[in-house]
């Protein structure tokens, strides 16, 4: 049986914040061996000291990007940009968090976020005695789905996924390519509990030991696609922009794009 609940008692997090001990404080001796903790990324960054000046957001996303995926303008003149942060992860305003920081300052993700969730655990299980595994967790959106809900960018002590390839189902039918995402899965499963504006950055989830291991696990960052895997890498109108103009300098040898093209 699977159990998620919220773990009271965290107090407001600043830069310095000792997080395993904020947390062993918590949970007292509630945790058990196979406990995952999925912490909000926004506590790890607070705590990491992740909070810069920012009179304007756009620069610290415009900062934090590596790629600009797809850029929409609203009647109201408002700019969303989907982007590719450092961290690798697509999403909106690169992960950049004005909510719940001081006026005129953002917070930004945490630095390693795969770092800091196994700083934590290793940091839980010598305090506690119990093998936990942690997982830092972000609100994202979804490809073709409205709507957020919460993924892991971190991990440690957790296996990210769940590997059935080779088995069968429940007909005998063999499973070529099933490998949820167990990791995700249990990040939106702790959002559940801790809700976004109920201050309860953490979250216990119990019934899954299966997925607790050794701290060397592969991380979060093994779940980001790379991109010579990845079939939509652009927006729907940048994709249509960048065939129509190739579709137009393939048609007119003599442009000067066609040129740039032959050359190179």
């Amino acid at each position: 049986m699977l159990q998620v609940w919220a773990l009271p008692g965290i107090p407001e997090v600043t830069p310095g914040t000792d997080l395993v001990e904020v947390i062993a404080d918590a949970v007292a001796d509630t945790l058990e061996d196979g406990d995952i903790l999925v912490v909000t990324s926004k506590i790890v960054s607070k705590a990491e000291g992740r909070i810069v000046k920012a009179d304007d957001r756009d620069d610290a996303i415009t900062a934090e990007t590596v790629r600009v995926v797809a850029t929409r303008t609203s009647e109201t003149g408002h700019v969303t940009r989907i982007v590719q942060n450092r961290l690798g992860i697509v999403s909106a305003a690169a992960g950049v968090d004005a909510s719940n920081t001081a006026h005129g300052t953002v917070l930004l993700l945490p630095e390693d976020p795969d770092a800091s969730a196994r700083a934590l655990a290793a940091g839980l299980r010598s305090r506690l005695g119990v093998r936990v595994g942690v997982i830092v967790s972000d609100t994202l959106g979804r490809a073709w789905r409205d709507g957020q809900i919460d993924h892991a960018i971190g991990a440690g002590g957790v296996h990210v996924f769940e590997d059935l390839r080779g088995a069968t189902d429940a007909e005998g039918r063999p499973l070529i390519v099933t490998m949820p995402c167990v990791a995700d899965e249990l990040a939106a499963a702790a959002d559940l509990v801790k809700g976004k504006a109920s201050r309860l950055p953490v979250a216990v989830v119990r019934g899954r030991a299966d997925l607790v291991g050794d701290l060397d696990l592969p991380g979060a960052r093994s779940i980001v696609r790379s991109l010579d895997r990845d079939m939509f890498r652009l927006g729907t109108d940048e994709a249509y922009a960048e065939g129509f103009a190739a579709g137009r300098a393939a048609a007119n040898p003599s442009s000067p794009a066609q040129r740039e093209r032959s050359v190179t």
